[in-house]
C-alpha cells in the first residue's frame, strides 16, 4: 500500500515539473505516443463543445472549458512521455523497432493485396450466404416482404 501511495505521488511530482528526461532517447515512438494522446483529448473537447452548443451558458463556458481542457491535455501528454518509467519503457519499445527486420516494399504491396483480395472474397462469400438464407427464409416462411410504403 505504502509503495503504490509512494509511486502515484511521484507521477504527480514529476506532473508539475518542466524537464525532459532522456531527451534525445526514444524521439519517435515518444512523439507518436504524446500526438495520439493529445489528440484524443483534443476530440474530446471538440465532442465537448458540441454537447455544450444549445445551452444556456456564457461565451466563457461554451469556449473556456474546452480550451482549458485541451491546455491541461496538453500539459499531461507532455508530462506523461516525461515520466521516467513511461519514457523508459517508450524508449525500449523504439530500440526494439529499430531491431525488427522490415520487408521490402515490394513484398509490402504483395502481402497488402493478398488482404485485400482477401477481404473482398470474404465479403462476398459472406453476402452469398446472406442471400442463401434469405431465399431460404421466405420459402419456409419465416421472412415476408415488406409492403410498399406510400
Amino acid at each position: 500500500m505504502a509503495k503504490q501511495a509512494s509511486a502515484s505521488n511521484s507521477f504527480l511530482k514529476e506532473l508539475f515539473q518542466f524537464n525532459f528526461y532522456k531527451r534525445n532517447q526514444g524521439r519517435i515512438s515518444r512523439q507518436v505516443t504524446f500526438g495520439a494522446v493529445f489528440g484524443a483529448v483534443a476530440l474530446g473537447s471538440w465532442g465537448m463543445v458540441g454537447s455544450l452548443e444549445g445551452r444556456a451558458y456564457g461565451a466563457y463556458v461554451y469556449y473556456g472549458v474546452p480550451i482549458a481542457l485541451i491546455a491541461m491535455g496538453f500539459w499531461f501528454s507532455f508530462r506523461l512521455v516525461n515520466y521516467s518509467k513511461f519514457a523508459d519503457f517508450l524508449i525500449a519499445v523504439e530500440a526494439e523497432m529499430n531491431k525488427v527486420t522490415w520487408p521490402s516494399r515490394e513484398l509490402l504491396v504483395r502481402g497488402s493485396m493478398v488482404v485485400i483480395f482477401v477481404i473482398f472474397f470474404m465479403a462476398f462469400l459472406l453476402f452469398g450466404f446472406d442471400m442463401l438464407w434469405k431465399f431460404l427464409f421466405r420459402l419456409v416462411g419465416v421472412l415476408q416482404d415488406a409492403a410498399p410504403v406510400e
